[in-house]
């Protein structure tokens, strides 16, 4: 076989773009996914952290709330002689005693959910 027919050391080199990367920059690459899955992790726990803070505010918040307003009631009840007299029946259950309670629960429920992460 002439030297002419044979394949050339050149006709097997791949352009540019399409040559796999070096194993240096292999380990760079892995470099930085490695910070960028650490930062992630750290942004992670702050965020979780603070959503704990936060749903355990809201419930304390919503249990203050709802302590106020059973203080006012009791604290407009007039007496006679000793006997409370109550100036109306207790208020009826409305949309924003039942929407305090759902915030309450739903804040627990979050707040119990996250603790398990």
């Amino acid at each position: 076989m002439e030297a002419s027919e044979r394949d050339s050391t050149r006709d097997w080199l791949l352009p540019g773009r399409s040559r796999p990367p070096l194993i240096g920059e292999l380990e760079d690459r892995i470099d930085e996914a490695l910070a960028t899955a650490r930062a992630s992790e750290a942004a992670v726990m702050t965020v979780g952290a603070a959503a704990l803070d936060a749903a355990e505010q809201a419930r304390r918040a919503a249990d203050l709330a709802e302590r106020a307003s059973a203080a006012m009631l009791a604290d407009r009840v007039p007496r006679a002689g000793g006997r409370p007299i109550p100036l109306r029946s207790a208020p009826p259950a409305g949309p924003e005693d039942d929407s305090l309670r759902a915030f309450s629960a739903r804040a627990d429920r979050v707040v119990a959910r996250l603790r398990q992460l």
